[in-house]
């Protein structure tokens, strides 16, 4: 009884394997492309946080594909490093502003 079981078990789980492996045109799990970055965010404008909000990484066998991630993360530090820029000049023209001037005294 032992030996028939073991061997219908063999059978079972060769059976699942070639199925799932498959070959042929019939195949059961056909060969796809990986899920690529379907909406990226806007290349016309700003990053706003709606788009980052609405951001959904495709995700691959062992977590996030990188090369999404990467281009995602660069795009940020790029508009992080622009606003950053902009905010310190925006600083520094204020802080002119408010600076005593040099007035000429009055004869």
């Amino acid at each position: 009884m032992f030996w028939f079981l073991l061997i219908a078990m063999v059978v079972v789980v060769a059976a699942v394997t070639l199925a799932v492996v498959g070959g042929g045109d019939g195949a059961v799990l056909p060969e796809t492309g990986p899920e690529r970055l379907s909406d990226p965010l806007p290349e016309g404008r700003p990053v706003e946080r709606a788009d980052i909000d609405a951001l959904r990484l495709p995700v691959a066998a062992r977590g996030y594909r990188m090369a999404d991630v990467d281009d995602v993360l660069s795009r940020l530090a790029a508009e992080l490093a622009e606003r950053d820029a902009r905010i310190a000049d925006l600083q520094e023209a204020l802080s002119a502003a408010h600076a005593p001037r040099d007035e000429e005294p009055r004869k």
